[in-house]
């Protein structure tokens, strides 16, 4: 049985995607305003895009698990983070950076990052949230932060080898 396009076309294929989501992101970073389209790499844009996806799902998680059924806050965002932070490397890795060095050097560096990362998260939410600050305002506060620093920590340590996107000419930063 043929499991080609009959039409020729890749669309079908697994690279498909990654690059569609590519050259969105190009498009995006293209048209930032204030000059930053000279400044801000088509990485950081695709960055963004899976992080608000992720972070969402992770601030429903944790909306379920710490508001609906009553778990320790400090496990629920441990949870919500986990589950968050998986998704994230994987889609990072395949449509954003498009990365084909080896996963398992990937993945050590990646739990390194996560883990201070996770130190960071925890602290900042959990302790605007023991002075009063709503736990899913903390938890946006906090999320703010690990941001960046997971941008840079993706860009530079984990996907930062010959196989990955942003070594190509046009990423400008």
């Amino acid at each position: 049985m043929d499991t080609e396009p009959r039409d020729g076309t890749a669309d079908h294929d697994r690279a498909g995607t990654p690059e569609r989501f590519a050259r969105l992101c190009d498009a995006v970073a293209a048209r930032l305003p204030f000059g930053l389209s000279r400044v801000v790499p088509s990485t950081f844009v695709g960055f963004a895009a899976i992080s608000g996806t992720t972070f969402c799902a992770d601030l429903l998680i944790l909306t379920a698990l710490h508001g609906h059924w009553q778990v320790p806050y400090g496990l629920a965002v441990a949870i919500g983070y986990a589950v968050a932070f998986a998704l994230s490397f994987l889609l990072n890795r395949v449509l954003n950076f498009r990365s084909h060095d080896p996963l398992g050097r990937q993945t050590l560096v990646y739990v390194g990052v996560v883990a201070v990362n996770f130190a960071i998260l925890v602290g900042v939410s959990s302790a605007l949230e023991a002075v009063g600050v709503q736990y899913q305002v903390a938890r946006v506060a906090a999320g703010a932060c690990e941001g960046l620093f997971m941008y840079c920590a993706m860009r530079w340590l984990v996907f930062r080898g010959p196989g990955s996107r942003q070594n190509a000419a046009r990423d400008r930063l």
